[in-house]
């Protein structure tokens, strides 16, 4: 069984992935070609698509074996990462802002 750290990570691989294919105007990716981009077993890659889709983050096409035919990022999958991008640029400006220095009194 799949320990929780690897299920999380799976999840995060799968939306980092949707995502990226949004950006270049690719609203729908192909279940085989996302299983070998993100190097994950069917079982995996079908768990990971299951979690998401039951939160509403992602729409899938499921085949007659229960693996992902196509998957797309929901409405609520676009702004959850666009949340995610927001908030990672802020920590990066932030990490490079030169600290406030205390005037003496």
């Amino acid at each position: 069984m799949t320990k929780l750290r690897e299920r999380k990570n799976n999840r995060k691989a799968v939306l980092r992935s949707l995502y990226g294919a949004v950006e270049r105007n690719r609203p729908e990716v192909n279940g085989s070609a996302l299983r070998a981009e993100l190097a994950l077993p069917d079982e995996d890659l079908s768990a990971a698509c299951a979690y998401l889709t039951d939160e509403g983050l992602i729409s899938v096409d499921w085949t007659s074996h229960h693996t992902p035919a196509t998957v797309s990022l929901t409405h609520e999958g676009i702004r959850l990462m666009e949340e995610l991008e927001e908030e990672e640029e802020e920590e990066q400006e932030e990490q490079g802002k030169p600290e406030e220095v205390q005037p003496d009194d």
